[in-house]
């Protein structure tokens, strides 16, 4: 391997070494990257970094993996000058769940370039710190209406470790990322991977629904048995949810896209002849066909809710 990518925090090294579990030791990553529909895994990450103190363990050279010309950072301008900097990272923390079990978190900005190079690196982290379970989570746009259960597709390289729920999938081709790259790599190596994606109506996509991310958290419970505190978004998923209802009064349009897509959605689950516990998931050429209208543009949006 070349140059490694990773500065160590030997303080917070030590920390994770008196406080790992003996088995079972969880590593969460969620990243910002090519696609999170709703925020889900930002809004995520914040969540869990909020639950207890965190301790970096761990620093990736981020000047080294992000392309600045194709993602650029935001800073702000005020009057006459700079006053704050968007700054990109890529820490690993030392994180609690909200009864105090330890876990770590891999959060920031997904890397641009060297995505082999970073995933062999994640596979070092997991061999050194007695990774058990790699998880992940993050949002996908997605034709259904935000008044019907949230759903998931729950995937990953452990047959034995995901939902025992039906499968509505054939096969289909996205754009890929770094996230399901380093599922699929390690598969290959052995190692236990499962990233959770969150279907987001998608004229929320471009917005902050914490009710993604609350979907997301649930999943990643069920994975890794952390208490995640799902209710501490309890408060903002109220406010996205009266922010939604005003503009739907406001707009004639979007009150028809809503019900157009609860149309659909009701007569797939009645005419589905199997359908999942909490609703259903779309087939894999709708999943397509989302994706394509999504990164093509082609969408009606609320304005972001943040």
């Amino acid at each position: 391997m070349s140059e490694s990518l990773v500065s160590w925090d030997a303080d917070g090294v030590r920390a994770w070494a008196e406080v790992a579990p003996r088995e079972g030791a969880v590593l969460v990553h969620s990243l910002r990257g090519f696609i999170d529909a709703g925020r889900a895994g930002a809004l995520l990450s914040a969540h869990l970094l909020d639950l207890a103190d965190p301790i970096r363990v761990a620093t990736f050279d981020i000047d080294r993996l992000l392309d600045y010309r194709s993602r650029r950072p935001e800073m702000t301008f005020s009057v006459n000058q700079w006053t704050d900097y968007d700054e990109p990272h890529l820490h690993l923390e030392l994180a609690r769940d909200a009864a105090g079990s330890p876990f770590l978190l891999l959060h920031g900005f997904e890397p641009d370039v060297l995505w082999e190079h970073y995933i062999a690196e994640v596979r070092q982290i997991v061999d050194r710190l007695g990774v058990e379970l790699t998880v992940g989570a993050h949002g996908i746009p997605m034709g259904a209406p935000h008044t019907r259960p949230l759903t998931a597709t729950t995937h990953g390289n452990r047959q034995d470790l995901l939902p025992d729920t039906p499968s509505f999938f054939g096969t289909v081709t996205v754009p890929a990322s770094a996230q399901n790259l380093l599922e699929y790599r390690f598969g290959q190596w052995g190692l236990s991977a499962i990233n959770v994606a969150v279907h987001v109506p998608h004229y929320l996509s471009q917005s902050s629904y914490p009710q993604a991310a609350q979907r997301a958290l649930s999943g990643l419970e069920g994975l890794t048995g952390l208490d995640l505190f799902v209710a501490g978004l309890d408060a903002a998923a109220a406010r996205a949810e009266d922010e939604i209802s005003r503009q739907l009064a406001e707009s004639d349009d979007i009150q028809t896209l809503v019900r157009v897509l609860e149309e659909q959605y009701d007569a797939f689950v009645e005419t589905s002849s199997v359908v999942a516990p909490d609703g259903t998931i779309p087939t894999a050429e709708e999943i397509g066909a989302e994706f394509e209208r999504f990164l093509a543009g082609e969408r009606k949006d609320f304005p972001p809710t943040a």
